[in-house]
């Protein structure tokens, strides 16, 4: 399998260079691939490439970087005319040189990022400039979620997340995000989905620092419309699994009368790279059927000792009444580069619409 930093290919960097010499006459497309090459190319990660890629380009660009930011137009033209596909991961660079040479100059920045992001998403770049503009550049997000690209309209609700995963983090709207709720109520009836679902993701960042607020757009936004509802579902995914009991109410989840029997792990000890197995019965002794949100939880140990709770959906369905429905289930120790699996005890539990089993033990080892 290709690794992705082997996107910045010698074909890349061909094709790149021979599509800005079109559109930039002083551009010396075999320096600029020399240069890319000299050093330590191969040793460098994707980040690192992409980076190196950004601090090379800049060097056989304009030195003006509201020319620069034209001539970058002028480029991602000619590459679309050269049948480079939108959203192509190795152009990231382009909004990676708005943010490392651009971030003194604001109006011209903001611009670029309306056009660049049409082409690859600007979404990691924008932070910086909202860390230092804070308002200003809230501002400017909340008219881009009523621009007509749906693009930038994305870039104004996936940029303005507090804890956009993979970028950094923006503290001040973790503590109070109610200046980037405009643009969320701008964006709950977007035509896209790509853009509704970066609205739900936002939401289920602010959920994590202030509940309340994703509560009470919840009730303010319920049954607006079927795709809303589904904003509002993903976007309280954190809260549900947490078991919040407000959101669990909101969905009229309720435990009571749903009975969980002879809960069993059938491998109490697990190799790592293996599976536990584990089954369970489930009955709705209620009179009417009942919508049942079914989860597992794994307590796993941590290499202090201590344990961590990991919730996993199982579904989320209508169980009519008096049925005893089983269900088997697996969960994968094989090993995976996003957890590191510690030996010893953990321990594994049922949630039935936010409420937790009492917890049965099983040890994993090597």
């Amino acid at each position: 399998m290709a690794l992705i930093k082997d996107i910045y290919s010698v074909s890349f960097y061909e094709k790149f260079g021979q599509a800005v010499a079109e559109v930039h006459p002083a551009f010396n497309k075999q320096k600029f691939i020399e240069t890319i090459y000299e050093g330590d190319f191969a040793q460098k990660e994707w980040k690192e490439r992409m980076k190196h890629t950004t601090v090379v380009f800049h060097q056989f660009m304009p030195q003006n970087f509201t020319e620069a930011v034209a001539l970058i137009d002028k480029i991602i033209e000619n590459l679309k005319k050269n049948n480079f596909a939108e959203s192509n991961l190795a152009f990231i660079f382009f909004a990676d040189y708005v943010e490392m040479y651009g971030l003194d100059d604001f109006k011209t920045s903001a611009k670029a990022f309306i056009s660049i992001t049409q082409f690859i998403s600007c979404e990691f770049a924008v932070r910086p400039f909202i860390l230092k503009y804070k308002e200003k550049m809230i501002d400017e997000m909340i008219q881009w979620s009523l621009h007509e690209n749906l693009h930038v309209r994305r870039l104004a609700s996936e940029g303005s997340r507090p804890r956009l995963p993979w970028a950094m983090a923006i503290p001040f709207l973790k503590k109070d995000p109610s200046s980037i709720l405009p643009i969320l109520e701008n964006l709950k009836n977007d035509s896209s989905e790509y853009v509704r679902r970066s609205v739900a993701n936002n939401l289920n960042d602010i959920a994590k620092d202030n509940p309340q607020i994703v509560l009470e757009i919840a009730s303010r936004w319920k049954d607006h419309s079927k795709e809303t509802d589904a904003i509002i579902k993903h976007g309280s995914r954190t809260l549900l699994k947490q078991g919040h009991p407000e959101i669990l109410s909101h969905y009229g989840l309720e435990s009571n009368n749903i009975e969980l029997s002879s809960f069993a792990i059938k491998t109490p000890i697990v190799k790592i790279g293996d599976y536990l197995q584990f089954h369970f019965h489930l009955n709705n002794k209620n009179e009417e059927a009942k919508t049942v949100r079914l989860e597992y939880a794994v307590h796993y140990k941590k290499a202090k000792g201590h344990l961590a709770k990991k919730v996993f959906k199982i579904s989320e369905k209508i169980y009519p009444p008096n049925q005893l429905i089983k269900v088997d289930r697996n969960q994968s120790f094989k090993i995976i580069t996003t957890r590191v699996f510690h030996t010893g005890i953990h321990q594994l539990s049922i949630i039935i619409n936010g409420t937790e089993s009492d917890v049965l033990e099983f040890e994993l080892i090597d």
